[in-house]
């Protein structure tokens, strides 16, 4: 496989990041902190700046209203998201959302629920159980997605949402589903083939935002190690935290290995197993990874990085987030033990 971004993919990388050069801390450190302090905690006009750049339609169909992009166009988006904490709910609403709208939909909804959102006149948000939560921007949202035992439903949002702030400056709130208010998604009934596979896909583009907030994050913490003084000489000259800081560079470049791999199995693979798979075995190792930088990047940065002022705990915060959402380390783990029995188990002991 190649792993190199074309010409065009390279592009699309600049562009998105020039757009949010704003939020990077380097340039702004407070940038972020003002805009998750305010409701509705992303900034509505980045969002639609990210649709007139034709972003939020990015993995939908021309006729939808979308660029027709695939999976490896729409991590390209979401890494450069993750480097500089935009809190804007792109994975949220446009990848698991959006995509299930697109794999369920008849052609009214679609019509209607794409070009909204791809437009940015609509907000999307995805919701588990006929009691919801966390809902990743239900208080937000105009249009909620509900999965309720294995059957997609769709409607406005619901009276009476119980908004809050998460840890890491994001908005989520508790939702309760109105069954009078809610149609169908397509032609209704079991949809948990449909839903893995956006859930799968879903996971590969918030593991390249955690990549983002995982690269970002080391290289603030080598700068420190680089530039900070201790009896005399830079902290890089102590050969221990040189050590503890290449441990990190390899476990950031074999995440970003494992990350790509299952990246390309979407763009490439018919096999929606082989895809859910790819996806578990990239989000177990971005959990374990992302836990180990985010906590060393804290621990190298010693006293400052322990402030709501640095940025470093911000990017711990949200690579913690990240982590757990759409199942943690050990939900991928169970995953994937139960393809184990696809597989023939030879006796060591035969001839």
């Amino acid at each position: 496989m190649d792993f190199t971004l074309d010409e065009e993919q390279q592009a699309l990388r600049d562009a998105v990041r020039g757009i949010l050069k704003q939020y990077d801390p380097s340039v702004d450190a407070e940038r972020r902190r003002q805009v998750t302090a305010t409701e509705p905690g992303y900034d509505e006009d980045l969002w639609a700046r990210l649709a007139e750049m034709g972003l939020l339609g990015l993995p939908f169909a021309e006729a939808d209203g979308g660029m027709g992009a695939g999976p490896v166009e729409v991590a390209v988006v979401c890494e450069e998201i993750g480097r500089v904490l935009a809190p804007e709910p792109y994975v949220a609403s446009v990848v698991l959302a959006g995509g299930l709208v697109a794999a369920l939909s008849s052609d009214e909804q679609r019509t209607e629920l794409l070009g909204g959102l791809a437009s940015g006149e609509h907000v999307l948000a995805y919701a588990e159980g006929a009691v919801a939560e966390p809902v990743i921007q239900g208080a937000r949202a105009d249009t909620i997605v509900w999965n309720v035992d294995g059957e997609v439903f769709v409607g406005p949002r619901p009276a009476g949402a119980v908004a809050y702030s998460t840890h890491d400056g994001g908005r989520a709130a508790r939702l309760e589903l109105d069954r009078s208010v809610v149609a169908p998604l397509g032609s209704g009934g079991d949809a948990s083939a449909a839903i893995a596979l956006v859930m799968a896909k879903a996971r590969l583009a918030a593991c390249h935002e955690a990549l983002g907030a995982m690269d970002a994050a080391l290289r603030m913490t080598t700068a420190y190690l680089t530039t900070r003084k201790q009896f005399g000489v830079t902290l890089n000259r102590f050969q221990a935290l040189t050590f503890r800081a290449a441990d990190l560079y390899t476990a950031l470049e074999l995440t970003r290995s494992i990350v790509t791999w299952a990246t390309m199995v979407a763009a490439e693979s018919d096999d929606p197993s082989a895809i859910v798979s790819a996806a578990a075995r990239a989000k177990l190792q971005t959990a374990r990874a992302g836990r180990l930088i985010g906590q060393e990047a804290i621990q190298l940065h010693g006293g400052i990085g322990m402030t709501a002022e640095y940025a470093v705990g911000h990017y711990t915060s949200r690579l913690t987030a990240l982590n757990h959402w759409l199942g943690d380390a050990a939900d991928q783990v169970r995953l994937l033990s139960g393809t184990l029995t696809d597989h023939t188990v030879l006796d060591p002991l035969s001839s």
